[in-house]
C-alpha cells in the first residue's frame, strides 16, 4: 500500500546569495538569509481582485529526469497558511522558470512560502535552489481574466498499479496547461483547458504514439466551460476514463474545478465532496492559447524543452532500442526523427475503415522511402486537418541528407469483421506543412527545414504527391 508522507522537518530549501536579485523577497520576511532555510517566504501586495500568477525561477542540484530516483526535486506552495500546489522541478540541474497560478486573490498583502518538500520528491532530491519569485494579478476586470478564472486544479496521480504515492514526480508529469477561447453567435463563450503531461504510461503505445501523433508526450483536454455573455456558467464538461465527455459535478475552489488523474493514460475525474485526495496538486498557469489553425503540438514547439523533458523519460524509461533501426517499429534515439505538421481533410470523412495519410521521406542517394507509419496502415493519420506525425530516419541523418518530402494516401481497416471498407472514390487534400524539424544534440526542436503551403489531391489513381524537394530550398 502506498503511504502518505508528512512535510520533511529537515534539509528543505538551499539557497545561494549570489542567485537572489534585490527584489526577492521583503526583508522582513526573511530575517536572515543562511546557506539553508526550511521555507523561502515573499509578500506581495494586491490592488485590485484577480487571478494571482506566480513564476518560480529554481535549479535543484543534482537532479536529472533521465536518471532513476533522481528524476525531480518537488517545491510545495502555501498561499496566506493555505496548502495551494506542488511544483515538480522535472527541469532538475537546469535553470527554468516554472508557471504556475495561485488562484483568486483579493486586495490587500499576501504571503507566498516555498519550500522543498523531501517526502514529495525522489530519494535522489537532497536540495533546490529557488533564483526567484515573480508574482503578477490578472484583474477580474481584465481582457483575459476568464481564461485564467475558471482553470482546473489538478491532483497528482496515484494508482495501485504503480510505485510512488507521489507518481508523477518521476512519470507523466504535467508539464504545461493551455486553452482555447471561442464564442458563439449568441455571445456564449467556451473555454477549453489542456494539460500536457510527459508521457503516459497506459494507452498508445510508444511507437503508434511517434507516428499517429508526433511525439511521446501525452496531450488531454481536461476540462471546458461554457460561458453566457453576462459570463455565468451555461455547462460544464470533462473528459472522463475512456476518453468519455461528462458533466462537471465537482468541488471547486472560487471558479476552479477541482479534479485528479485517475487512469495510466492521464483522464480525468472530478473531486467530490468525501473524497480522499492523492495529498500533491498542481496549478498550472493556462495563459497559453492554442491557434485555430495548429495541431496540439504547436505548444510543445513555443516550448521546446518539453522535447527534452519527453526524450529523458523515454530513455530512463527503457523505451529506446538499443541499436538504431529505422526498419523496425520500436522508437530509436528521438533526435533520429523528423517531426511533420501537415494539415489535410478526407473524403468520404474516415471510420473503423478509411484511407490515411502518411508522410514519407526519400534521402540523398538513398532509394528506401522512410514512412511515418512504419508501413503499419493504421499508424497512419486518419484525422483531418493539423495534425503532427514523425519520420524515423538513419542514426546521423540531418535534414540536409533530405531530398524530398511526400504525402501517402493508406487505406486501413481497424475492424475487418465488419461490413465496412475502405472508399474506393477518396480525395484527400492535403493543404500545408507548417514545419519539418530535427531535434539537436539537447533533444530540442532546430529550425524547421521547410514551410509548404499548396494543395495535392491523393486519390486512388494518384495516391503518393511530392510536397517538396530539396530544390525547393534553394
Amino acid at each position: 500500500m502506498k503511504k502518505k508522507r508528512k512535510l520533511a522537518a529537515g534539509l528543505a530549501l538551499s539557497i545561494s546569495l549570489s542567485s537572489i536579485p534585490l527584489n526577492f523577497v521583503a526583508a522582513e520576511s526573511i530575517p536572515q538569509v543562511q546557506s539553508e532555510h526550511k521555507q523561502v517566504e515573499k509578500t506581495f501586495t494586491v490592488a485590485s481582485s484577480g487571478e494571482a500568477l506566480l513564476d518560480l525561477t529554481a535549479i535543484a542540484p543534482g537532479v536529472d529526469w533521465s536518471k532513476k530516483g533522481q528524476e525531480s526535486a518537488v517545491i510545495t506552495l502555501t498561499l496566506d497558511g493555505k496548502y495551494n500546489q506542488d511544483i515538480v522541478l522535472f527541469m532538475g540541474q537546469q535553470k527554468f522558470t516554472y508557471k504556475v497560478a495561485l488562484g483568486h486573490v483579493d486586495p490587500g498583502v499576501h504571503t507566498l512560502k516555498a519550500s522543498l518538500n523531501l517526502d514529495k520528491s525522489p530519494e535522489g532530491a537532497k536540495q533546490a535552489n529557488i533564483i526567484k519569485m515573480d508574482t503578477n494579478v490578472v484583474t477580474s476586470d481584465s481582457e483575459d481574466a476568464l481564461a485564467y478564472r475558471f482553470s482546473p486544479i489538478l491532483y497528482g496521480r496515484n494508482l495501485p498499479n504503480i510505485p510512488g504515492a507521489y507518481e508523477n514526480n518521476y512519470t507523466d508529469v504535467p508539464l504545461m496547461m493551455y486553452h482555447t477561447q471561442s464564442k458563439d453567435a449568441n455571445g456564449n463563450i467556451t473555454i477549453e483547458y489542456t494539460v500536457i503531461c510527459s508521457n503516459e504510461d497506459g494507452g498508445t503505445n510508444t511507437p503508434a504514439l511517434m507516428a499517429r501523433w508526433g511525439r511521446t508526450t501525452d496531450i488531454e483536454w481536461i476540462y471546458r466551460v461554457t460561458l453566457d455573455p453576462n459570463h455565468k456558467v451555461i455547462s460544464e464538461k470533462y473528459q472522463s476514463p475512456g476518453h468519455g465527455t461528462v458533466d462537471f459535478d465537482g468541488l471547486k475552489e472560487q471558479d476552479h474545478p477541482l479534479m485528479y488523474t485517475s487512469t495510466s493514460n492521464n483522464n480525468f475525474s472530478a473531486v467530490k465532496a468525501g473524497d480522499t485526495t492523492s495529498g500533491y496538486r498542481f496549478f498550472l498557469n493556462a495563459s497559453q492559447e492554442l491557434p485555430s489553425n495548429r495541431t496540439r503540438e504547436y505548444i510543445m514547439d513555443q516550448n521546446p524543452w518539453s522535447y527534452q523533458v519527453m526524450a529523458k523519460e523515454m530513455i530512463r524509461e527503457g523505451k529506446i532500442e538499443p541499436m538504431a533501426n529505422p526498419d523496425s517499429q520500436e522508437v530509436s534515439d528521438q533526435r533520429n526523427y523528423l517531426y511533420v505538421e501537415f494539415n489535410k481533410t478526407t473524403s468520404p470523412a474516415n471510420g473503423s475503415a478509411g484511407v490515411g495519410t502518411a508522410i514519407g521521406v526519400k534521402l540523398k542517394g538513398d532509394p528506401k522511402l522512410y514512412m511515418s507509419n512504419h508501413n503499419v496502415p493504421d499508424w497512419s493519420i486518419t484525422r483531418d486537418n493539423p495534425a503532427a506525425t514523425t519520420v524515423e530516419l538513419p542514426a546521423g541523418t540531418t535534414t540536409s541528407d533530405i531530398e524530398s518530402i511526400q504525402a501517402i494516401a493508406v487505406p486501413f481497416d481497424s475492424n475487418p469483421n465488419d461490413a465496412i471498407n475502405p472508399p474506393a472514390n477518396y480525395q484527400i487534400t492535403v493543404k500545408d506543412v507548417n514545419r519539418a524539424f530535427m531535434l539537436d544534440s539537447d533533444y530540442k526542436p532546430q529550425a524547421s527545414l521547410m514551410e509548404w503551403h499548396g494543395t495535392q489531391v491523393l486519390t486512388a489513381q494518384n495516391p503518393t504527391a511530392v510536397l517538396w524537394t530539396a530544390t525547393d530550398k534553394q
